[in-house]
C-alpha cells in the first residue's frame, strides 16, 4: 500500500469528528431512557473512534501536508471546506481525549448517585453535540462554517451549563448565553462586513484578498474579530462573565467548558492572525492584552477561598500565556502558544475533575470547609499535586516545557514590552505557584477543624433561598419532569460524599492525570509537531494551495 494511497484516504476522514457524534446523539435521542448500559457505551464508542481519527488526521497533515474536504462534491469556495493541516488535527486530537475522559467520569458520577435519566435523556446527546461543534469549529475552512460551530457550542453548553434548574445555574446560564449571543453577533457582522468587501468567506481565498484591501478597512475587520474571538477566549477586559458561569455548573460541564470552550476563541484568534491579517499591524495591542489577562486573572485567583472560582481565574490568567506567544509574531512564539494550548486544555481539564472529587469527599470546595484530605483521601491528594505542580510550572513538566518556549520567544523578540512580558509571565508563574501551595496547605495539608470536612454519608442538599426546588444537580444525576423553579417537590439525586471515592470516576481522573504527564515524556515528539505547525501558519501557502490548488 503506496504513501499516496494512503494519502488520498485521510480526506475521507475530516468530516466524522463531526459527524460521529451528532449521528451518535441522534441515535440516543432516539433511544430516550430505554438501554442505559447500551447508550452509554455507545457514547464512548462514538468518541473513542474520533479519538483515533483525530491521530489519524495528525499523521496525515504532518507526513502528507494540510488535507482538505469539499462537503457534497462542490468545490472552494462555493461550498463548504473542512481543512485539517497540523494544528486543526492537534486541537481535535486533544479535545476528543479530554472528552472522552469527562463523558467517563460523568458517567461515574450518575453511577454513584444511583440515577440515570438526566445523562440518557438530556446529558449525553447534549455533549456529544458539544463534541461535534468544537470539532466543526476546528475543522472550518469558510467563516460562515466557524460561525455555526460556535452557534452549535453556544446551544449545547447552554443547556448543560443550566442542567438542574437552580437559581445559580439559571442566572449563570443567562449571563453566559447574553454574552455569547453579543460575541456571535459581533461574529456575524465581522463575516457580513468582510463579505461585502472581498466576496467570500471562505479562508484560503480570503488569504489572499484581505491584504489587497485598504489599510484602515484592515484594521477595522481585525479589530473586530479579534473583539468576537476574545470574548469566547475570555481575555482581558473580557472574561468578567467567566468566574461567575463556570463554578456554578455540574462537576464534568464545568471541567470540560473551562479546559476546552476558551480554547477554541484561542484558536480562532490564532488562524485569523495568521492566515488571515499576517504582519505586525496589532501585535502591540495583543502584547498589552496578554499582559492584562495574566495579572488580572491571576490576582484574581489570589483573593478567591473558593477552588472552583480560584481555578477558573487562573484560567483566564493562562490564556494571556497564548496570546503573548500569538502577539509576538515568531515562529518560536506560536510554536509556544501551540504546546501551551495543548498543555492547558489537559491540565485545567483535570483539575475540575479533581475538584469535584473534593467536593465528594470533603463536602465542599471552599477552602475555609476543607483540610486533612491527605490523611482521609491519599490517592486524591496525589492526583491534584501532580497537575497542580504542572499548572504551575515545575521543571521537568510540561508546563514548564512551555512557558520556557514562550519566554525564549519574548527574549528573542528583544523589544522593551517583548521583555515585560517575559517578566510578567514569571511573576505570573510564581502567584499560580503560590495559589496551588495555597490550596494544598488548606484543603489537604492542615489538620481539618471541627466539624468543618463533611462526614461520608452526608447528603448535600442546594442551601439556595429562593430555590427550593432542586438539589445540586450532576449531568448524572436525576431530572424528573416536575423539578421547576419555585415548586417544592424535588426528584433529584442530592450529591452524597463518601469514603471510597467513584471508582470510574477516580479512573477517569487518573487517565487525565496520566495524559498530562505523557505530554511530558513525549515533550520533544510534540515540540517538533507544535514548530512544525507554527511554520506551517506563518507560511500560509501550504494552506492556501491546499483548499484551492495550484501553485501559489
Amino acid at each position: 500500500m503506496s504513501w499516496d494511497y494512503l494519502a488520498g484516504l485521510l480526506h475521507y476522514l475530516i468530516p466524522l469528528p463531526v459527524v460521529v457524534p451528532l449521528f451518535a446523539a441522534g441515535v440516543k435521542l432516539a433511544m430516550g431512557s430505554r438501554w442505559p448500559k447500551v447508550q452509554q457505551w455507545l457514547s464512548i464508542a462514538a468518541l473513542t473512534f474520533v479519538l483515533f481519527v483525530g491521530l489519524a488526521l495528525m499523521m496525515g497533515a504532518h507526513l502528507f501536508g494540510p488535507q482538505v474536504v469539499q462537503v457534497g462534491g462542490w468545490e472552494a469556495p462555493i461550498g463548504i471546506t473542512l481543512v485539517a493541516d497540523r494544528l486543526s488535527a492537534l486541537m481535535v486530537t486533544v479535545s476528543s481525549a479530554i472528552t472522552l475522559a469527562v463523558l467517563v467520569y460523568s458517567i461515574g458520577q450518575g453511577m454513584a448517585s444511583r440515577a440515570e435519566v438526566a445523562p440518557l435523556s438530556v446529558y449525553q446527546p447534549t455533549y456529544l453535540i458539544l463534541v461535534a461543534g468544537v470539532s466543526n469549529a476546528f475543522l472550518a475552512g469558510d467563516l460562515f462554517n466557524l460561525y455555526v460551530g460556535f452557534e452549535i457550542l453556544l446551544t449545547a453548553s447552554y443547556v448543560l451549563l443550566t442542567l438542574g434548574g437552580t437559581q445559580s445555574r439559571i442566572r449563570a446560564g443567562a449571563i453566559y448565553v447574553v454574552v455569547s449571543l453579543l460575541s456571535s453577533v459581533l461574529f456575524l457582522i465581522a463575516i457580513a462586513l468582510i463579505f461585502g468587501a472581498t466576496g467570500t468567506v471562505n479562508m484560503a481565498q480570503l488569504a489572499e484578498r484581505l491584504p489587497e484591501l485598504d489599510g484602515h478597512l484592515k484594521i477595522v475587520l481585525q479589530v473586530m474579530l479579534l473583539f468576537a474571538f476574545g470574548i469566547k477566549a475570555a481575555v482581558f477586559p473580557l472574561a468578567a462573565w467567566l468566574p461567575d458561569s463556570y463554578p456554578t455548573a455540574p462537576a464534568p460541564v464545568t471541567a470540560v467548558f473551562a479546559g476546552l470552550l476558551t480554547k477554541v476563541g484561542v484558536y480562532a484568534i490564532i488562524r485569523a492572525h495568521t492566515l488571515f491579517f499576517p504582519g505586525d499591524a496589532l501585535n502591540s495591542l495583543l502584547m498589552w492584552v496578554a499582559l492584562a489577562t495574566m495579572v488580572m486573572g491571576i490576582l484574581g485567583a489570589v483573593a478567591q477561598t473558593d477552588i472552583k472560582r480560584l481555578l477558573s481565574f487562573t484560567l483566564i490568567s493562562h490564556i494571556g500565556y497564548m496570546v503573548f506567544g500569538v502577539a509576538l509574531g515568531s515562529q518560536l512564539g506560536l510554536a509556544g502558544a501551540v504546546f501551551y494550548i495543548a498543555h492547558h486544555i489537559t491540565v485545567q481539564t483535570t483539575l475540575f475533575l479533581i475538584t469535584g472529587l473534593i467536593e465528594r469527599r470533603g463536602g465542599s470546595t471552599s477552602l475555609d470547609d476543607l483540610g486533612g484530605l491527605i490523611r482521609i483521601a491519599p490517592l486524591l491528594a496525589v492526583l491534584f499535586f501532580i497537575p497542580a505542580m504542572n499548572l504551575g510550572g515545575i521543571p521537568p513538566l510540561s508546563g514548564f516545557l512551555g512557558k520556557i518556549g514562550l519566554l525564549q520567544a519574548g527574549v528573542q523578540a528583544g523589544t522593551p514590552m517583548a521583555y515585560l512580558l517575559v517578566g510578567t509571565s514569571v511573576l505570573t508563574s510564581l502567584l499560580t505557584l503560590y495559589v496551588i501551595a495555597r490550596v494544598w496547605n488548606y484543603a489537604f495539608w492542615r489538620a481539618p477543624a471541627e466539624g468543618k470536612v463533611a462526614d461520608p454519608g452526608t447528603v448535600l442538599e442546594d442551601t439556595e433561598a429562593d430555590d427550593t426546588s432542586t438539589a445540586a444537580l450532576g449531568p448524572g444525576e436525576a431530572v424528573g419532569p416536575s423539578s421547576r423553579l419555585g415548586g417544592t417537590t424535588t426528584l433529584s439525586t442530592p450529591m452524597i460524599t463518601s469514603v471510597a471515592l467513584p471508582k470510574t470516576m477516580v479512573g477517569a481522573t487518573t487517565a487525565l492525570v496520566a495524559f498530562g504527564l505523557a505530554l511530558t515524556v513525549f515533550a520533544g515528539p510534540l515540540i517538533t509537531y507544535s514548530s512544525d505547525a507554527a511554520t506551517e501558519l506563518l507560511a500560509r501557502t501550504p494552506y492556501i494551495e491546499a483548499v484551492l490548488g495550484g501553485d501559489r
